[in-house]
């Protein structure tokens, strides 16, 4: 039996799947570390891993799931990468990591991409790159260039996280257009590296790797990596993207108007439109699709919100449940509303929806004769709800009808309390899907070897769960009032 790896690199855990190309099914997953990765904050605002940490727990859980699936390595078609966007790795000569990775919801470089859109102009960013520099990876680079000014000197590549792992796996060191693009390096109007914007931070341009396409066989494992996953060496890595750009690709969501979200650690609505649209206070940003062509272009419109199951699992341990599927139980236990409780989920970094500010996360109207756990789980999802809400506003400007969204039933998704209230207070049907970034990656992996001949054949035996309609209620009045409430956090 034939089977496809995925891979999925998050900031919590690895995730691995394998998938029967034929049956569309998972064969198998495993993930580690069974509690979530740490991640460091040396400052406030920092936040940085180790790929070596990365890596090493990648061994385990493609170890484990072998071990648990009984699947012969022999069997392995090809592996697929997904992973975690926006982050920054740089390595030397004899790549070699040279510094913690600065990953996605680290805040250092918030000024840096304000700097660089004042000096190179709004219009001029806009036009070409879609979006402000921000705090993405061309500023996280700018940061260690004014603050390690000796390390960047020994800088040979700087790497996306996935670009390092597939570099790991198969001694290529490689990226994509559509990596490129998140890392804010991608000119949409030449369809190349943005010369202007490395000029304005002074970054050579042979410290970008050389592109790969999204799709098709960029490089082969090699002996040492084989080794330490226990799979066959030249077992060939065929597709790799970031995680939301993958995450909607495992949802079929290709074309224009199709949109997917995802509530894991971070929350994420993504759009597909073929019009290079920008939101001109960059709340939202675009970014190249895995099916992006030049004669055919498809864009990735993105609503991050940092902390949504970040602060689902808070809560979980702060007040000591046995798991979410206790705190859901729960949190149906409390009124509409909960009771008056008010939650604002903003506390894993500056939120670009809310211009880069960071207003850390807010209990509001605590009550301590009246507020308990049932009201606290339910006013966690609930103010995760709202965010949601407040950023597909803003993606309504761009164009984006968001009338059905396509979900994966993981994460806060499982969670049918949840699923209600965002169809309620969004108007919106969810779609839920059984699938996942990993499983996704692995579908990606199918493409890139040619096991699917199409996306068409690719999404053929992919099942949805189950579909929530919005329901009519008192959501929409509750969302008024706790906008009221943001408005006032971040005035």
């Amino acid at each position: 039996m034939g089977c496809l790896l995925g891979i999925d690199l998050g900031s919590s855990s690895i995730k691995v799947a394998l998938l029967d190309p034929q049956t569309g099914e998972s064969v198998g997953t495993f993930y580690y570390p069974k509690n979530e990765q740490l991640i460091k904050a040396p400052e406030p605002g920092f936040a940085e891993q180790d790929p070596s940490d990365w890596y090493e727990n990648l061994r385990i859980a493609v170890n484990g799931l072998m071990s648990a699936t009984r699947v012969s390595t022999d069997d392995i078609m090809a592996i697929g990468i997904s992973y975690q966007m926006h982050g920054l790795v740089c390595i030397d000569d004899a790549h070699q990591v040279l510094r913690p990775a600065i990953i996605w919801c680290d805040s250092r470089a918030v000024a840096y991409g304000q700097q660089a859109l004042k000096g190179i102009g709004f219009d001029r960013c806009m036009s070409h790159l879609l979006n402000s520099p921000g705090n993405f990876t061309a500023a996280k680079l700018a940061w260690v260039k004014d603050h390690e000014p000796g390390l960047f000197a020994r800088i040979k590549n700087l790497m996306l996280p996935g670009d390092w792992l597939a570099m790991k796996l198969t001694g290529e060191l490689q990226t994509t257009v559509s990596g490129l693009s998140e890392g804010i390096f991608w000119d949409f109007s030449t369809e190349k590296p943005c010369d202007f914007l490395l000029e304005w931070f002074g970054f050579p341009l042979k410290m970008l790797p050389p592109v790969t396409p999204t799709f098709g066989i960029q490089g082969k494992l090699t002996a040492q990596a084989a080794q330490d996953l226990g799979l066959r060496k030249g077992t060939p890595v065929a597709y790799r993207a970031g995680d939301q750009p993958n995450n909607a690709f495992s949802l079929n969501v290709l074309a224009p108007g199709e949109v997917a979200a995802n509530a894991g650690t971070s929350g994420v609505v993504y759009g597909v439109v073929d019009q290079k649209k920008f939101d001109s206070e960059s709340r939202i940003n675009s970014f190249v699709h895995v099916n992006h062509r030049k004669d055919e272009p498809r864009i990735g419109v993105l609503l991050c919100i940092n902390g949504a199951g970040i602060l689902n699992a808070w809560a979980r341990r702060m007040l000591g449940t046995s798991g979410y599927t206790e705190m859901n139980e729960m949190a149906s236990h409390a009124e509409v509303g909960s009771g008056g409780l008010m939650v604002m989920p903003f506390g894993n970094g500056a939120e670009r929806m809310l211009g880069n500010r960071n207003p850390g996360a807010r209990f509001i109207g605590i009550d301590f004769n009246r507020h308990g756990k049932n009201e606290i789980f339910r006013a966690v999802q609930e103010g995760v709800a709202f965010s949601f809400v407040y950023g597909m506003e803003i993606m309504h400007s761009v164009g984006l009808n968001l009338k059905t969204i396509r979900a994966a039933y993981s994460n806060m998704f499982l969670s049918r309390l949840f699923c209600e209230i965002l169809a309620a207070a969004s108007g919106a049907t969810i779609e839920l899907y059984q699938t996942d970034g990993a499983l996704g990656a692995a579908r990606g992996a199918g493409i890139g070897i040619g096991v699917y001949s199409s996306f068409k054949e690719a999404f053929a035996t992919l099942s949805m769960v189950k579909t929530v309609e919005p329901q009519s209620g008192p959501y929409s009045d509750i969302y008024e009032l706790w906008k009221q409430e943001l408005k006032k956090v971040v005035a």
